[in-house]
């Protein structure tokens, strides 16, 4: 049986990897793994040991604390839930595509879509 815990970690590698544009097969060798545990990771099927979390969290560039985010103190069941809106591949996309600009541009587009959605 699954832990929520587990699958909160798993979605948090996978939203990241997603994010960065590393393949599966891609995090599976800067890690010295198969693609396969990376898919058992990302789905909760299999837990990810501290060390496995610590050499994932440096190939994709975060702070292990990362895939932790959104579970202090909450029901872990509840708070699984809160990454529901990248699990929208087109969410994913626009936030891939909006860091792939450069960041003088990337701060106006930011501006403006404030701008936009104030008006709406």
């Amino acid at each position: 049986m699954k832990h929520p815990v587990d699958v909160h970690v798993g979605k948090r590698i996978r939203h990241r990897r997603w994010l960065v544009g590393v393949t599966q097969q891609q995090l599976a060798d800067k890690v010295g793994i198969k693609f396969q545990q990376i898919q058992k990771y990302e789905t909760g099927m299999n837990r990810v040991s501290a060390s496995r979390l610590w050499d994932i969290a440096d190939a994709l560039d975060v702070p292990v604390s990362f895939f932790f985010e959104g579970l202090s103190g909450e029901d872990p069941n509840t708070a699984a839930l809160e990454g529901d809106l990248f699990s929208d591949k087109e969410a994913l996309a626009l936030v891939r595509s909006y860091y792939a600009i450069p960041e003088a541009q990337r701060r106006r587009l930011f501006e403006l879509a404030k701008v936009l959605s104030d008006v709406a």
